[in-house]
C-alpha cells in the first residue's frame, strides 16, 4: 500500500513478471501464471498489504496460514502439484487448519501518556509486559523511537506493536530518502493508519501515541531560480517553515482510528493517569515539572493497576530531536512517598500537641 505509492514497485514487478513469463519453461511458466494473476485479481503489487477478505475476518489470527501436518505432507510431495493452479486455494491466506484454542486468556495491559507543553513533548510509560497474571517482562521497552525527531508509545500486543513500529520506520526512512524531508507527524499518523485500517476486525491490537516535532528542513536554495521575485521566495518559505515547525501528537489504533490531541493516556492504568495530568498538565510547565508530573501519574497507574509496574522511561522530543531520561525504579517513588506521609503525620501530631 504505502510502499507501493512511495516507490512505485507495480510497474517494476509487472514488467519482471512479464519477461520471467516468456522466457521460462513450462513450469516457470505455471507458477509466474500464479503470482501474475494475484497480481491482477488484487490489481497491486506483490510488496501490497494484504487485506483481509470477509470470511477470514472472524477466524482468529492464529489460523491464519497454519497448515495440518496431513496435509503439508501431501501436498509438498512434488513441485507440480505446488506450482499447478488448481492445487492452490482461490484466495489468500492459504487454508487454514481446525480452530486452535489459546492455552489461556490474553489479558494485558499498561500506561502510556504523553502530553504537549511549552518544552516541546513528554512520552511517559511504565516497563511491565503482562500476559494474564503472568509478568512476562519487568523491563520491556513501550516507548519506541521512529526516527530522530518522532518516537511512539504502544499498547497492545508487543509483537505487533514491535512490528508496525518497524514498517512505519522503514516507509519514513524511504519517504525522507526520496523527498529530501523527514514526513510530518501529522502525515505518520495518516499513514500508519491507512495501513492498519484493513486489518480491522482481527485480533490485531495496536494502541499507539505519536509524539514527534516537525519543521527545520526546508530547503531555501532549491526554488530560487524559479521565483522572478526575491523577496516573494523569503516571505513564501518563511510561511512553510512556520506552518510545519513545531511539536504534534497523535493517537492511532487498530482499527484505523486517528485523533489529534495535546494529552493522551493509553492502557489499562490510563484512568489513574488521567486523574493526575488532568489537574497538573498546562501548556506553561517547565521541562523539570512536566517530567515530575509524568513520574507522577505512572507512578499513580501501576499504584493502581496490577499491570502496570516495574520502572518508568521517559522521553522529551523537542527541535533537536528526542532525548531519554534514565529508566528510574517505582520503587522507589513509592518509598518516597510514603516518607513524605510519615513526615507530614509527624507534623500534625506536634502541631496538634
Amino acid at each position: 500500500m504505502a510502499l507501493q505509492d512511495l516507490c512505485n514497485f507495480q510497474d517494476i514487478f509487472q514488467d519482471s513478471l512479464i519477461q520471467q513469463c516468456f522466457l521460462g519453461t513450462f513450469e516457470k511458466n505455471t507458477a509466474c501464471d500464479y503470482v501474475s494473476s494475484l497480481s491482477t485479481r488484487s490489481s497491486t503489487s506483490l510488496f501490497n498489504f494484504y487485506i483481509p477478505v470477509a470470511e477470514y475476518l472472524d477466524e482468529s489470527p492464529i489460523q491464519f496460514g497454519q497448515i495440518s501436518t496431513i496435509q503439508s505432507s501431501s501436498a509438498i510431495s512434488s513441485q507440480e502439484s505446488i506450482l499447478s493452479p488448481s492445487s492452490l486455494p482461490t484466495s489468500l491466506p492459504f487454508a487454514s487448519s481446525q480452530s486452535v484454542p489459546l492455552p489461556f486468556p490474553m489479558s494485558h495491559g499498561t500506561t502510556t501518556l504523553a502530553f504537549m507543553f511549552q518544552g516541546g513533548v513528554l512520552a511517559a510509560a511504565d516497563t511491565r509486559s503482562s500476559c494474564s497474571g503472568l509478568v512476562a517482562c519487568p523491563a520491556s521497552q513501550k516507548i519506541l523511537p521512529i526516527h530522530s525527531h518522532l518516537v511512539g508509545t504502544t499498547s497492545g500486543t508487543s509483537a505487533d506493536c514491535a512490528l508496525w513500529k518497524r514498517i512505519l520506520a522503514r516507509e519514513l526512512r524511504l519517504y525522507q530518502l526520496r523527498h529530501g524531508r523527514r514526513l510530518s507527524t501529522r502525515g505518520a499518523a495518516k499513514l500508519l493508519s491507512h495501513m492498519l485500517h484493513p486489518f480491522k476486525g482481527t485480533e490485531l491490537c495496536v494502541a499507539a501515541t505519536l509524539c514527534g516535532w516537525d519543521g527545520g528542513e526546508v530547503d531555501d536554495g532549491c526554488h530560487a531560480g524559479t521565483t522572478q521575485s526575491s523577496a516573494f521566495s523569503e516571505q513564501y518559505f518563511a510561511r512553510k517553515k512556520l506552518s510545519f515547525s513545531g511539536p504534534g501528537l497523535f493517537y492511532v489504533c487498530s482499527d484505523g482510528t486517528r485523533l489529534q490531541g495535546t494529552l493522551f493516556s493509553v492502557g489499562s492504568g490510563s484512568p489513574y493517569a488521567y486523574s493526575i495530568l488532568d489537574q497538573g498538565v498546562r501548556w506553561g510547565l517547565t521541562v523539570d515539572e512536566a517530567t515530575s508530573i509524568a513520574r507522577e501519574a505512572v507512578y499513580r497507574a501501576t499504584h493502581r493497576d496490577a499491570y502496570s509496574g516495574n520502572c518508568v522511561d521517559i522521553y522529551h522530543i523537542t527541535s533537536n530531536g528526542w532525548t531519554r531520561r534514565s529508566r528510574e525504579d517505582l520503587k522507589e517513588e513509592y518509598y518516597r512517598e510514603k516518607e513524605r506521609k510519615e513526615k507530614a503525620n509527624i507534623g500534625e501530631y506536634f502541631g496538634e500537641m
